[in-house]
């Protein structure tokens, strides 16, 4: 078995799941070994019922000699139950159609009931609980079990069979890095960390894979950076720019003054669009910050000076967004500028229309999605590209984008806030514009953190801000219930919501197993007004601007990044009114509350993701990745920055002796570099 050979070459897997995998960019036994665990499963240490804690809500395993026999309710769908005691203790076990279970259950054996305890009408109960002998779960106990991101067709069990049966030959892939270049970077073996990272021996083998995928991650993104960089500096800027005073003069006409950091990005851009060579910049800038205003003059500049410029938005809402807004502004102030949209939901004579207006119109102002990029979008002049929330595209999805011109300038905008030292890594092919200012005008947002029992109090406070005709979002960190993640899930919170706020009030939901056209519809109602609360996963954390949306409400947000977190308040916040951060922290544990503090007491992204750097621990290596930037597999730019500072070193080592990655030994890297470019275009939906 080779790392290309398709996915229906591993046993089990017929044309049904080869097209499930394939829903989620799994095609070959090589993408399906790198497709790794979101997180993991610990079976818990063993109780007693008279244990402390052991009777307490949540997922627990009860070592107890059963005293009496299960008993079985018929009816339709047949119920067995059990009850177990000590101590004057009680826990009733249920299972649902399971009456087999009575027969297997012998009285004065142990048994390791293995499953959620909860409590219902005065009494501790746990559902269809596994059952395990002593020694059985003993040799399962806190082992870490991969738990992988699904899609319909899909099983966790499927996938971990399936990846077992790959492990089990002896070398996968060649290791790209030669063993004294791993000693020094103290890096595990590459078929080793990929074993490791599946089933781990421990958590010092798990943190040993892990450290080596990230740091390959980096350094391969660092490389492919730096090696492109190299193709591109120095570019000469065959476009003329006129009119030297035009942006001075739509400065005065706009109906309030830029920020500082605003007139400081704006003039950077300017001096790059007529100096000698092409730009390659990225503005990066706080929610709310006002990045597209000042993308939008620099298409003015450019369709005043003759030039088309566009710019690509990740999603067709925010296209759609854009286009009605930039039509606002040129009307405004007073520009004469054809304006065209073109996205993949418009039909082929809208298409066609948009085409011949590109084609006819020089200097058009041209907004869409990856429909920009596509064969039949031709421009005649294209003199400056830029794409919208940045880490949404691949890398070379961003260059595609700036071949469709005659080297034109390149502008990135990026919403997540990340310390200027790691952004220079990152970033390392383009010039840096920070907008670390706020409009004057802005309201902050109110913030507050409470516990779970704060929650009746909180839906009454969003009824009341959408019976005032306003809008609210609330986070959940899971798409659906699952036995092995704890937190509040989409599917099963909007049912919950629909019992308790009036029928009248419209609840949507919207997360990441849904199709673009879905988000997009979806999205669509909630912009319009026609759904009232929006339940969704962190697809939202950058997205359109909703300025009627006054609350927004985050379960369990102790399994977010303080990034991530301020990154989806900032869903609010973007209109006249005053709005509010709910965040439910349902851990109870006073160092996750006093790392909600920060976030509850600043509202600067750039101050946040300094601290996020300063909390990261061994802890956080578990659970959902804390931000989507670059999308990256494993690595995390914040959990993981010392790993990114020593692959960024290691990658001017390599480069600094073979500039052309030309010598012998670094062909496997360009290899695998170009591999991971390539993958990057088509990341996982976590």
């Amino acid at each position: 078995m080779r790392a290309g050979s398709p996915v229906t070459s591993i046993k089990g897997i017929g044309e049904k799941s080869r097209d499930a995998f394939s829903k989620i960019n799994i095609h070959t036994v090589g993408d399906l070994i790198r497709y790794y665990p979101r997180s993991y499963m610990q079976y818990p240490s063993v109780q007693r019922l008279s244990d402390t804690g052991a009777l307490s809500e949540g997922r627990h395993a009860i070592l107890a000699r059963l005293m009496r026999a299960a008993t079985v309710k018929g009816g339709r769908i047949p119920i067995t139950l059990l009850t177990i005691t000590e101590d004057g203790l009680s826990l009733q076990l249920i299972w649902y159609r399971m009456p087999y279970i009575r027969s297997s259950l012998r009285v004065g054996e142990e048994y390791v009931f293995y499953g959620t305890i909860s409590f219902k009408n005065n009494r501790y109960t746990m559902e269809q609980p596994a059952v395990y002998s002593p020694d059985k779960y003993h040799s399962m106990e806190m082992r870490l079990l991969p738990i992988y991101s699904l899609t319909a067709g899909i099983t966790n069990n499927l996938i971990t069979k399936s990846v077992r049966t790959i492990l089990q030959e002896d070398v996968l892939f060649a290791d790209y890095l030669p063993a004294d270049f791993r000693k020094r970077y103290h890096l595990c073996e590459y078929n080793y960390a990929i074993k490791q990272m599946h089933f781990p021996d421990s958590m010092e083998t798990f943190t040993d894979a892990r450290n080596r995928l990230v740091f390959d991650e980096f350094f391969l993104f660092i490389v492919g950076l730096q090696y492109n960089k190299d193709k591109i500096d120095a570019q000469p800027n065959t476009f003329e720019f006129v009119d030297a005073d035009y942006i001075d003069a739509l400065r005065g006409r706009l109906p309030y003054e830029l920020t500082g950091a605003q007139n400081r990005a704006l003039s950077e851009i300017i001096a790059d669009m007529t100096g000698e060579n092409i730009m390659h910049r990225l503005i990066q800038g706080d929610v709310g910050s006002g990045k597209t205003i000042i993308a939008f003059l620099a298409m003015a500049y450019a369709s005043r000076s003759g030039h088309q410029s566009a710019i690509m938005a990740p999603t067709e809402v925010l296209a759609r967004q854009h286009y009605a807004s930039f039509c606002s502004l040129c009307d405004m102030l007073e520009i004469d500028a054809p304006i065209i949209l073109l996205t993949g939901s418009m039909t082929a004579r809208q298409k066609s229309e948009a085409y011949s207006r590109m084609a006819d119109c020089p200097n058009a102002i041209i907004i869409g999605t990856h429909a920009l990029i596509q064969e039949r979008a031709v421009y005649f002049g294209l003199a400056l590209v830029i794409t919208d929330e940045q880490h949404r595209f691949g890398v070379r999805q961003r260059d595609v984008f700036s071949e469709k011109g005659r080297h034109p300038h390149v502008l990135v905008m990026s919403a997540t806030p990340i310390p200027r030292t790691l952004a220079i890594i990152l970033y390392g092919d383009l010039d840096i514009s920070v907008i670390d200012e706020l409009p004057a005008n802005r309201l902050p947002i109110r913030n507050t953190v409470v516990d779970t029992s704060w929650r009746p109090r909180a839906y009454q406070f969003i009824n009341s801000q959408i019976q005032s005709g306003h809008q609210a979002y609330i986070i959940c960190p899971l798409v659906e219930a699952s036995e092995n993640a704890e937190g509040e899930n989409v599917i099963e919170y909007a049912d919950k919501l629909a019992g308790i706020f009036p029928s009248d009030v419209n609840i949507g939901i919207l997360h990441g197993r849904m199709t673009p056209e879905q988000k997009d519809a979806v999205m669509e109602e909630f912009v319009s007004g026609r759904i009232s609360i929006l339940v969704s996963t962190t697809v939202i954390e950058v997205g359109v601007d909703v300025p009627n949306a006054t609350v927004i409400m985050i379960e369990n947000a102790e399994k977010f990044g303080l990034a991530q977190l301020h990154q989806l308040r900032g869903r609010v916040g973007r209109g006249d009114a005053q709005s509010y951060c709910i965040m439910i922290n349902s851990s109870g544990k006073p160092d996750v509350a006093k790392r909600l503090e920060i976030l509850r007491s600043s509202s600067d992204g750039f101050y946040i993701a300094s601290e996020d750097l300063k909390l990261r621990g061994p802890g956080d290596l578990f659970g959902l990745r804390q931000s989507g930037e670059m999308m990256f597999r494993l690595a995390d730019i914040y959990r993981d920055s010392v790993i990114l500072q020593k692959a960024s070193e290691a990658a001017k080592e390599i480069l600094s002796m073979d500039p052309q990655l030309n010598l012998e030994e670094h062909r496997a890297l360009c290899t695998e570099m170009e591999n991971s470019f390539r993958d990057r275009e088509h990341p996982m939906n976590l």
